[in-house]
């Protein structure tokens, strides 16, 4: 095997872009990534398992590892941290397996500064009406909430030139299959191939 360590993708853009859309239907296709599990303060809910669905710690431990830079993004929202464990990330990627991260921009911009050798997917809608569609249909927002989003979603869009690539979400299995053919590319990149050629080399 030519590649020894895995690689890290990260999928990102606007709320209401579609992005746990696409991740799901990608899950469903390709079954070598990892999903990268989070970690949160909040309570365990019924059903929810450790290690499955989040790893659970308490405040004061989640609070020591942002001391300690031990998470690769974390965010407050309701009173509940939630973040993206370094050494999960780091164990996965060193047995071989490629993680991928689904999260909001902001997130996205904290793993850059944090781990940038990752790859960083943009999520794109294919309009702001459209966005905006997306956003009205779930029925969940009120119509403040709404404008509030779009506004976001534009400064969010005016971020995409932190990221290597833009999958425009149009149709859900045309952008499953854009970042399928990212993920591919990763691999065969020279200086990721080069790296381990020269080990086989050397071992020789």
């Amino acid at each position: 095997m030519i590649d020894e360590k895995g690689i890290l993708f990260i999928l990102s853009g606007p709320s209401g872009v579609g992005k746990g859309t696409v991740r799901k239907a990608l899950f469903e296709k390709d079954t070598d990534l990892k999903y990268s599990i989070s970690m949160t303060t909040r309570t365990k809910r019924e059903g929810e398992q450790e290690g499955v669905d989040y790893f659970y710690r308490s405040k004061q431990t989640f609070e020591d590892m942002i001391k300690n830079n031990e998470l690769l993004e974390y965010a407050e929202y309701v009173g509940n941290y939630y973040g993206t464990p370094r050494e999960y990330v780091e164990a996965t990627l060193n047995e071989g397996k490629d993680v991928f991260l689904e999260i909001e921009v902001q997130g996205a911009l904290q793993v850059k500064k944090n781990f940038p050798e990752g790859v960083f997917i943009f999520l794109f809608p294919p309009s702001l009406e459209e966005l905006k569609n997306r956003i009205v249909n779930r029925g969940t927002e009120t119509e403040d909430l709404v404008k509030n989003r779009l506004l976001a979603a534009r400064e969010e869009i005016e971020m995409m030139d932190a990221y290597d690539y833009v999958v425009v979400n149009d149709k859900i299995d045309t952008a499953v299959s854009k970042v399928q053919s990212i993920v591919r590319s990763e691999h065969c990149k020279r200086e990721r191939v080069a790296k381990q050629y020269k080990k086989i080399l050397e071992a020789d």
